[in-house]
């Protein structure tokens, strides 16, 4: 059995790698790009980018040492590579998609390594936990990219590989014999550092470090805890002070006084103010537990609910005979391994919980801890079937059809405006994104300053705007219909679901081009409709070539248009 699960654990990890050079066509988020190799790429590169208003001098809300440390880390090679000719031809977006995926696909692995050595102290089987661990499509999807979630869920991981040796369950209780003196410096750096990454950080590493501060001391109180906390103290500071030193530094300018850039703060001043949570969009408060646990991972989610209700049925049948005071001491409820795996799991859902924006992909650093809980060494993994279906169409879903044609369509959108139709003639290109995710820019390897294309970002905008729009892009001086030098070219991305919005515009269509599949949840295609013969077309992304209006329709149809 321990064979067949190696065997299978590196079956997926080799999955692992080649989806990610495939690549993966799914657009997860939107996050995953405009937090880190969107930036990095104007920075480093000097390419066109789109720079979110978190990383404005102006309004530093995200630190940027990570980043730096993974996205502007691939690109800087990338760069190195290319000044030095020892890469063939000029860099692709395709190159620029997956340089940083590659990156973080090879930290992933250290998700394995955080397992195989909890496993054994946490009383998991320890191949089985990595089994579940490399067939989760959480780790095939969102720890090969660049989240600030993956990289949240990296530092949880090695933040219990390090507390384990205290907090982990052992049947006879020990003072634990006391530690190199780093230990205790990289455990206060890495709660520094998760900090500076995403402040929720705090909410995985509570009970951790509270497991760590109290075992083997003589006493929980407030004094003793607080001499443990001293002892991080130092790795924290220091790990603070270059967080602060290098965020000051990148965020200074100019025309600003040199001061410290605190970007957790700015941070927590932002996401703590409803109105603008409320903007990224509410959501109840069970819908951690109800919803987005359940979406991540399936029954694993569904049998942690099973073991905290048996654990809860546990602690209310000592209740009753001896109150509460006594079961509070049998340590059989309070000191197992299972119910320390219960807290890790379910305390930072629940504090989570509390904020109103709730998005699935804040719980991806809970994979580790449901993997340990769901994988005891007396039991065989159940419903086996079910959590290879589950995995399979999760990575189906997010890594391949959501969003989907969204990056394959910028690929495409590359090749046609770097091989311009007539070289000898100016070109200008104005690529309109509409009922789409936001585009990474970089991705198209556009020159940082001169360049001829102008992307424009409509988001889910109304069918009268957007024919306004097309047709002012269309009569621009610049363009040859409209007496001027240059040959324009006006291409608009649109779903299929939305696909009939520009045929009420009147445009022309020279080109359309459809890349399969493409499923976007905000215009989503009616079932009766997939069942017809057009469900391809549906389940597409559409590029469309637009021409010019003839003169006789330009004055009225807008007039004509539904809104």
């Amino acid at each position: 059995m321990k064979m067949a699960a190696r065997v299978l654990w590196g079956s997926l990890s080799l999955l692992r790698l080649v989806w990610c050079l495939l690549p993966q066509t799914g657009y997860v988020h939107p996050d995953e790009f405009f937090q880190s190799p969107e930036v990095m790429a104007e920075d480093v590169l000097g390419i066109e980018a789109a720079r979110p208003w978190e990383f404005h001098p102006s309004s530093p809300c995200r630190t940027v040492v990570f980043p730096l440390l993974t996205s502007g880390s691939a690109f800087w090679l990338l760069r190195l590579w290319e000044e030095w000719g020892a890469w063939p031809g000029p860099v692709s977006g395709y190159v620029l998609l997956v340089g940083p995926r590659l990156l973080l696909t090879a930290l992933s692995f250290a998700l394995d390594m955080a397992v195989y050595h909890l496993a054994p102290r946490w009383g998991a089987e320890r191949w089985n936990a990595l089994v579940l661990l490399s067939g989760s499509y959480v780790t095939l999807v969102f720890y090969t990219r660049t989240f600030s979630n993956a990289i949240e869920g990296l530092l949880f991981a090695w933040l219990l590989v390090l507390v384990s040796p205290r907090a982990a369950w052992t049947p006879i209780p020990m003072k634990p014999a006391p530690g190199p003196w780093w230990q205790s410096w990289l455990l206060g750096g890495i709660v520094a550092a998760g900090f500076f990454n995403r402040p929720t950080f705090l909410a995985f590493a509570l009970v951790p470090l509270f497991l760590w501060g109290t075992y083997g001391a003589t006493n929980s109180s407030l004094k003793s805890l607080t001499k443990e906390a001293l002892v991080l103290l130092p790795g924290a500071t220091l790990t603070a002070a270059v967080f602060v030193a290098v965020d000051s530094w990148y965020f200074s300018s100019p025309s600003r006084s040199s001061t410290l850039v605190l970007t957790p703060a700015n941070f927590l001043h932002y996401n703590l103010d409803p109105v603008n949570l409320a903007r990224h969009g509410t959501h109840m408060r069970l819908t951690h537990l109800a919803v987005n646990g359940f979406l991540l991972f399936g029954v694993l989610h569904a049998q942690a609910l099973q073991a905290a209700w048996q654990q809860l049925q546990a602690c209310l049948q000592a209740f009753a005979p001896t109150g509460f005071p006594r079961m509070l001491g049998a340590r059989s409820l309070r000191s197992c391994s299972r119910s320390h795996l219960l807290l890790l799991y379910f305390m930072p859902l629940a504090l989570l919980s509390a904020f109103s924006h709730q998005e699935a992909r804040f719980l991806i650093p809970l994979l580790v801890p449901l993997v340990l809980l769901c994988s005891p060494q007396s039991q065989l993994v159940p419903h086996k079937g079910t959590l290879v279906l589950f995995n399979a169409l999760g990575a189906l879903f997010f890594g391949c059809l959501h969003q989907g044609g969204l990056l394959p369509g910028l690929g495409h959108l590359e090749q046609v405006v770097h091989t311009p139709m007539l070289p000898q003639v100016p070109t200008h290109y104005t690529l309109l994104f509409t009922h789409t995710y936001m585009p990474p820019r970089h991705l198209l390897h556009l020159p940082g300053l001169g360049s001829p294309v102008e992307v424009v970002d409509m988001g889910g905008t109304e069918d009268r705007v957007l024919c306004q729009v097309l047709n002012s892009f269309i009569r621009q001086p610049a363009c040859q219909v409209a007496g001027g030098p240059w040959l324009c070219r006006l291409f608009v991305v649109i779903p299929g679901t939305a696909r009939p919005t520009v045929k009420k515009c009147s445009f022309p269509l020279k080109n359309e081009t459809l890349i399969f599949p493409h499923l976007t949840l905000e215009d989503p295609p009616a079932l009766s409709s997939l069942l017809s013969g057009a469900w391809r077309d549906l389940l597409s992304l559409h590029i469309l070539e637009l021409g010019e209006k003839p003169d006789n329709m330009t004055g009225s149809p807008l007039s004509k248009i539904q809104p």
